[in-house]
């Protein structure tokens, strides 16, 4: 049934208190906790009204099921549009906001917002092999226009090739990118596609239109790829596309995507101009006159700086100079307000802010006017929509989970809360305080370090101490909650948490995101160790029970440290950390990130310092602390014999040491009850090196 309420609650069990005494006495956070959190995310903000999504796991079920939900900007007022076992996405809000479109079971619903439950949504599509990241165009004879991107297969199967063989389980590869992130090629494409459907017609649509027919590449662009990847003009006539038009070798090599404008009129695609690497997020105007999108100049370089260009819609395949139309390092998303104003959301010093750009005529285009800033503080902003002179956006930071806020979108004012969804339990744990330093580095700068106190601190005592080490490698440590590796949880259990932004990390300039690139051992390593050596010096820092934690470049980083810390840690934990830079490189896939961060293939003539100075295997002779080593099996990109190596490797040095294989888990640990594993297996190592 619906649910109207005035704050959002969403009905989670409590904590109990085990006894009177305690009633009054906050608990501390545990790994059940994070799982209990309602996690909140914005689908679409449109007439006044804030559509959005909270996800809920069951533990029993190992399994989540999202939920959406309408907010009325005016009067805070939020209501429950659906109650089932089944998960929604991709809302998108119609009829003037008064109805609403969803994924389901990857086809399209339709149900009004006054509808008494999700029973009476009405399906409109019942399109072969399902769709995803739908974005909706109202057209002025009261149909939509359903872009989406669908999957498509082009290339011949294993059953296919021996059709004889039906219970042959085989593949044959014979180019690069056969498998990616976390998957093996399965024959197929993303491709966008759109439909038209008349929302009165009682029959689903099961046909639609295929704007890359035949072509195999990706749009949207793999492995995250998703709605931001493709626009609509609001007359329905043109779609903006993101994709990397190269295959095998070329696209493992290079990050060179392309803008396409594809003509519905005329079935005609063009290319827009733009940059050499990465090109993303194309959007028009809302009257189509100028298309924006993000861009990163290098080719080769994923975490170059993104920045946004806007260029008129009637010179998109024209050969010019193009320029970032601000100087903002990196521009995570951004909308129009309206056709002189953009909304748009930067990292800066380990925060996202949102910012308002007002444009003006240009000699070649729009050009920016001003630049205000609309939010502050130690927050990440996410994704957002706009309605008037509102912004509806998703905030998180250290200590909570992410909840919609109200923003104005022309000046500073401290932001409204639109969700409560988390503050039951919130309110009944205690979190302890986050300390904000500026800590010297080798080189003469400076560099933000988070650290963290557990609830109960007291000054006199002396707690074990964690350095905390990012992945990326070009990864702020920003102001993110993260449901694994949770500074609050690691507080909670007795830890002081260490967490620097050392160098290679975005939000501080150019110069310091770049310097890790072909460095990976060098300076960022003496940054690790300036930041723990700084904070061993304070009396409540137990400096004889030092651990290092980390994950990807965080991993490598454990390793890294394990041949070089002289000592200093007496518990290491990696998890898909980086281990023999040889192996690695040969058995990855995305090659254009190896050969720009770690400067190529062994075999040249120069060889690079990743393989020789920077290589963990080379320094596992000085390893002296106990190792945890935690891998998932479908891991592509650290692939698992990465943390085989390093496992074995301690073994036979003798190193207490200690494998947890996730056989069914990739690059993070998605699964509930593997989540919990992982917890109860990290902690219990930190306290048997650190505690006993």
């Amino acid at each position: 049934m619906r649910n109207s309420i005035t704050i959002l609650f969403i009905a989670i069990v409590p904590i109990m208190l085990s006894s009177q005494e305690s009633k009054n006495k906050p608990l501390k956070m545990t790994s059940e906790t994070l799982w209990e959190l309602g996690r909140v995310s914005l689908d679409h903000v449109s007439n006044g009204k804030a559509l959005f999504g909270v996800t809920n796991y069951n533990l029993d079920d190992n399994k989540g099921n999202r939920e959406l939900f309408i907010t009325d900007l005016k009067s805070n007022k939020t209501n429950q549009l659906t109650d089932s076992k089944t998960s929604k996405y991709s809302g998108f809000l119609v009829r003037g906001g008064n109805s609403y479109v969803y994924i389901q079971k990857r086809q399209l619903y339709i149900s009004k917002v006054n509808a008494e439950n999700s029973e009476k949504a009405k399906k409109l599509t019942a399109i072969k092999g399902g769709i995803d990241n739908a974005k909706i165009v109202e057209l002025d004879d009261g149909r939509i226009l359903l872009t989406f991107s669908a999957r498509v297969k082009l290339d011949e199967t294993p059953l296919e090739r021996h059709p004889d063989k039906p219970m042959a389980e085989y593949s044959i590869h014979d180019d690069l990118m056969y498998r990616h992130w976390d998957r093996w090629t399965d024959y197929s494409y993303n491709h966008i596609a759109f439909s038209i459907i008349d929302l009165n017609n009682k029959s689903p649509k099961t046909n639609y239109t295929d704007i890359m027919e035949g072509e195999r590449f990706h749009s949207p662009m793999p492995p995250f790829g998703g709605s931001e990847s493709f626009d609509i003009s609001a007359n329905g006539r043109y779609i903006l596309y993101a994709s990397k038009k190269l295959i095998g070798k070329d696209f493992t090599t290079h990050t060179n995507s392309k803008i396409y404008l594809y003509d519905r009129e005329t079935k005609r695609t063009s290319t827009l101009n733009g940059l050499e690497g990465y090109d993303n997020n194309p959007t028009f105007s809302p009257n189509g006159q100028n298309i924006a999108f993000t861009a990163m100049p290098e080719d080769g370089y994923e975490s170059d700086v993104n920045q946004l260009y806007i260029i008129p819609t009637d010179q998109c395949g024209e050969k010019r100079t193009i320029t970032p139309i601000i100087p903002a390092e990196y521009i995570n998303n951004y909308k129009w307000i309206d056709n002189k104003t953009i909304i748009y959301n930067e990292t800066i010093e380990a925060t996202q802010q949102i910012r308002r750009l007002d444009l003006i005529k240009g000699k070649n285009g729009l050009a920016a006017r001003k630049i205000k800033e609309l939010t502050k503080g130690d927050f990440n902003y996410g994704e957002f929509g706009v309605s008037g002179d509102l912004i509806i956006s998703e905030r998180q930071d250290h200590n909570n989970a992410t909840e919609i806020l109200k923003i104005n979108s022309k000046k500073y004012v401290l932001p409204t809360k639109l969700t409560t969804v988390n503050d039951s339990i919130y309110n009944s744990i205690e979190v302890g305080n986050v300390e904000k330093r500026w800590i010297a580095t080798s080189d003469g700068k400076t560099m933000l370090t988070w650290v963290f106190f557990p609830p109960d601190f007291d000054e006199d005592k002396k707690y074990p101490t964690l350095l905390y080490c990012q992945g990326g490698p070009q990864a702020a440590i920003s102001s993110f909650y993260s449901f694994r590796w949770n500074f609050q949880l690691m507080a909670a259990k007795g830890y002081i948490v260490v967490a620097p932004n050392r160098h290679g990390v975005p939000g501080f300039g150019k110069e310091w995101n770049e310097q890790i690139s072909n460095d990976w051992g060098g300076q960022a390593m003496r940054d690790y160790l300036a930041a723990i050596d700084t904070l061993a010096r304070e009396s409540y820092v137990d400096e004889n029970k030092l651990g290092a934690i980390g994950a990807s470049y965080g991993g490598y980083s454990v390793y890294m440290l394990a041949g070089i810390h002289e000592n200093r840690f007496k518990a290491l934990i990696s998890h898909c950390g980086l281990f023999n830079m040889e192996s690695w490189y040969l058995s990855t896939e995305e090659m254009f990130f190896a050969n720009k961060d770690v400067g190529g293939p062994y075999w040249q003539a120069s060889v690079p310092k990743a393989y020789t100075d920077f290589n963990p295997r080379n320094f596992v002779q000085n390893w002296t602390a106990p190792l945890l080593v935690i891998h998932g099996g479908k891991d592509f990109r650290v692939p698992v014999n990465q943390g085989i190596e390093a496992y074995q490797a301690a073994q036979l040095r003798g190193i207490p040491s200690r494998f947890l294989h996730f056989q069914n888990e990739g690059h993070w640990v998605l699964n509930p009850q593997n989540g919990l594993v992982w917890h109860s297996e990290f902690f219990s190592w930190l306290d048997k090196w650190l505690k006993d």
